[in-house]
């Protein structure tokens, strides 16, 4: 451990090089209080932020879990944002964090019994009804992680995908984005309010951070590596385990949980916001692949069949 005169002065070259007074620092150490796990966490604010829409219990139970997700959520963007400012890539640090985020989506998959045997349907079916036209499908941050991860094209609604450029711009195909089916009458372009109401508030702020991330999310970084560690196997597998617990293992968690809930009694539900969940959630469907060249032909093709 550092002596006192080395701390002192390790202190004072990091003022130094921003211009503050060291002494001043250390005077006001003198006034300033210790910190405490409670001011840390900011547990009073984290805790008052749960606000029910309804007197029955087990609302409380799916608002909570949901503020999990999305803290869980920001946590994989503070990892890919890491990555994406990374210099001098190495197979060792891109599996390090892949491994991360992909440990946090494993947490998200398990997690969905704390729903799925955590509420009572009667309760559930009542509450529910006034979360409408909300969706979890306008969860910005989870479109984030995606756009983080992958290429545009890769989110191109499966109708549409092979007939689109490889370079297609967000601009050019955000109508064509798979979450897309969740609101959009392909026939008529009418869209829902769920998909209205969302573009309006994120439209511009996911171009904006699509512009970032068009030559630094995952899939375009592993591309641009040396031959040498790209072929990395561990890098590779890593990559796959991310690709599938995302776009199949964590989908499929949601879809049955929805599922439990949704076709009780034999009769499908809508969705709080309208949309032909099914469809729209199951990956066999859209089969959406982050690094599809990572894959077999057949591996892609039969794609969130066997789940």
């Amino acid at each position: 451990m550092a002596n006192h005169q080395d701390i002192i002065s390790q202190l004072n070259n990091k003022y130094e090089s921003i211009d503050q007074d060291l002494d001043t620092h250390l005077n006001g150490l003198l006034h300033s209080k210790p910190i405490t796990y409670w001011d840390y966490i900011n547990t009073d604010s984290l805790l008052s932020l749960q606000t029910q829409r309804t007197d029955l219990p087990d609302e409380m139970v799916f608002l909570m879990y949901h503020q999990v997700n999305e803290l869980l959520f920001k946590m994989m963007l503070w990892e890919l944002d890491q990555l994406a400012k990374a210099e001098n890539l190495t197979a060792a640090y891109f599996s390090e964090k892949l491994s991360r985020v992909s440990r946090y989506f494993d947490m998200l998959s398990s997690s969905f019994d704390v729903m799925k045997e955590g509420m009572e349907i009667e309760q559930y079916m009542k509450f529910r009804t006034t979360l409408t036209p909300a969706s979890g499908f306008q969860s910005v941050q989870y479109r984030k992680v995606e756009f983080a991860s992958t290429e545009v094209i890769n989110l191109i609604d499966n109708r549409f995908r092979a007939k689109r450029s490889k370079d297609i711009t967000l601009e050019e195909g955000f109508n064509e984005l798979y979450w897309q089916a969740a609101g959009i009458d392909f026939k008529t372009g009418k869209k829902t309010f769920l998909l209205s109401s969302f573009e309006e508030r994120y439209k511009d702020e996911l171009i904006q951070f699509n512009q970032t991330y068009k030559t630094k999310n995952l899939w375009t970084l592993f591309k641009s590596l040396p031959s040498e560690v790209k072929e990395d196997q561990t890098l590779i597998d890593a990559m796959r385990h991310y690709d599938y617990t995302v776009n199949i293992s964590w989908v499929m968690a949601h879809y049955n949980a929805a599922k439990y809930y949704l076709t009780n009694g034999g009769k499908t539900v809508e969705a709080t916001g309208g949309s032909d969940w099914t469809k729209y959630m199951h990956p066999k469907y859209q089969k959406r692949i982050f690094f599809p060249e990572l894959w077999s032909k057949q591996e892609r093709e039969e794609w969130g069949q066997n789940v």
